[in-house]
């Protein structure tokens, strides 16, 4: 490690640990953990700065580079502002901002302080970038514009949400909407979506609305993909007499950790107990799917799965054990 930013990381642990401990005599054991704590605060506090960056530009490339020069429009937040911008002359720069901000101090209050923080200043940081930053206008083709616009701006909403913000606030909308109206946040992202794609359509033209929609669609896949990863893991619950067999299989064959916990049949008649069961639960990314049900088959043709998407995960015999 670096000996400026050890010696930093050093003062900060004791200045915490004084303030906390007040007088008491601080431990070498306790300044060693606090030491690591801030280690981990400055990695993530540099991979969420990184992320953030990325994303600022990406985004600024597809407003640039495709969106703006074309007057075309998206969803959410970003879309309302193309929207004011393509019908007034007010600077995009400072459309984002203002549209934002209601957004952004609304996340204040339904998520935290730290995001709300951390939004604002990459909002303003991308209202900078798409005003003072030069991009080219790479093509005049619409239904390039659109896929790569809504690409390039999707890479940069997704990678702000990895860094723990967002560029586009309509997210938080859709969170505290939701809450309120007890629906879906996709729900409340859908209508938002509409009412826009229809003001686009009323005060643009039908043409512009359709290839902004598929630009939003683009974006949003972007995202998906950004946020939750190309190799999408799947939950796998399974239920078979033969558990130890399918166990065994998972273990040797995919190269996977599982978890088994006990589990009984809930359905009997005339007061028979249930059968009791071992229940074998896993992990595993979509592309294996395939592979994995058909070792099942070939152990218990009979064998109850259950498979659920998994949006995060972290820690564990994740990746296939060498």
């Amino acid at each position: 490690m670096n000996p400026l930013l050890q010696y930093l990381l050093v003062q900060r642990a004791k200045e915490k640990l004084k303030t906390e401990k007040g007088s008491e005599k601080i431990s070498k054991k306790q300044l060693v953990k606090e030491i690591r704590t801030g280690q981990v605060e400055f990695a993530h506090a540099i991979k969420e700065i990184l992320f953030i960056t990325i994303g600022i530009f990406a985004a600024g490339f597809g407003l640039k580079g495709f969106l703006l020069p074309n007057n075309f429009i998206d969803g959410g937040a970003t879309g309302v502002s193309l929207l004011i911008r393509v019908t007034s002359s007010i600077p995009l720069g400072i459309l984002l901002i203002l549209v934002n901000t209601p957004f952004i101090l609304l996340g204040a209050r339904t998520i935290g302080k730290k995001f709300a923080i951390k939004s604002i200043i990459a909002i303003i940081i991308l209202a900078l970038v798409v005003h003072f930053v030069h991009y080219p206008t790479i093509t005049d083709d619409k239904l390039l514009i659109a896929v790569f616009g809504g690409f390039f701006l999707g890479l940069g909403i997704g990678m702000a949400m990895r860094g723990g913000g967002v560029i586009d606030g309509t997210e938080v909308l859709a969170i505290y909407l939701s809450r309120k109206w007890h629906m879906t946040v996709g729900d409340v992202l859908l209508l938002i979506n509409i009412v826009i794609f229809s003001a686009g359509a009323y005060l643009l033209s039908i043409e512009t609305a359709l290839y902004a929609i598929l630009t939003y669609l683009v974006a949003a896949k972007t995202v998906d993909y950004v946020v939750d990863g190309v190799e999408e893991y799947m939950g796998i619950t399974i239920i078979s007499n033969k558990s130890e067999e399918i166990r065994v299989m998972l273990t040797t064959k995919l190269g996977r950790a599982c978890t088994i916990y006990q589990g009984r049949g809930g359905y009997a008649k005339n007061g028979v107990e249930g059968i009791s069961n071992d229940i074998i639960y896993t992990v595993i990314t979509r592309l294996e799917i395939a592979k994995l049900s058909t070792e099942i088959d070939k152990i218990d043709k009979k064998a109850f799965i259950v498979m659920n998407v998994v949006k995060d995960i972290k820690g564990g015999m994740i990746k296939k054990s060498l």
